[in-house]
């Protein structure tokens, strides 16, 4: 009886102490892209503007594009701009969009380096967007956009593992 009892605690040890191993190497995969275009019209929100016509055509095509990488969740700032350009890859996914303060970009990037989900869509600005991909990759990289420029997503692959530092691989794409 002791035997079994003393294989049943050291199967349940290896187990606890295996669910532990595996909760220290994570993959986690962040999709940074900067809103599509904004309604630039005569009349037009200057201060929180919708997107233009090319702009909901542009946010039609992320769903494509972006799809493929099985977002668990999706950040946006609280614009209308920003919140329209993920609204049909939300409707897709039968997503909530979480908002988030892009005056905070550490609070951010804390909850994508310490959550529970492993893939992440963040929609920002042509500032804020470059320097939340820095902030993730630990590097002055990128640069802020330029007010016409609507075309690039980061993704950003993160493995992290406890006993070393992190792995990043990141790249822009243009699409």
């Amino acid at each position: 009886m002791k035997i079994l009892l003393s294989l049943l605690l050291s199967s349940f040890l290896f187990m606890l102490a295996g669910g532990n191993l595996f909760a220290q190497h994570r993959k986690l995969t962040v999709i940074l892209f900067r809103h599509a275009e904004k309604d630039l019209s005569e009349g037009a929100d200057t201060a929180n503007p919708e997107l233009s016509a090319a702009g909901k055509l542009r946010a039609e095509k992320l769903v494509k594009m972006i799809n493929k990488y099985q977002p668990d969740i999706i950040y946006s700032s609280n614009y209308i701009r920003t919140k329209t350009t993920v609204l049909p890859l939300a409707i897709k996914r039968r997503a909530m969009i979480f908002i988030y303060d892009p005056r905070n970009l550490n609070q951010i990037a804390e909850q994508i380096l310490s959550g529970k989900f492993k893939r992440f869509i963040v929609v920002g600005h042509n500032n804020t967007t470059p320097m939340l991909a820095n902030l993730l990759i630990k590097q002055e990289k990128y640069k802020v956009l330029s007010e016409s420029e609507y075309d690039k997503i980061w993704i950003i692959k993160i493995k992290k593992n406890s006993t070393k530092p992190n792995k990043i691989k990141d790249k822009v794409i243009k699409y």
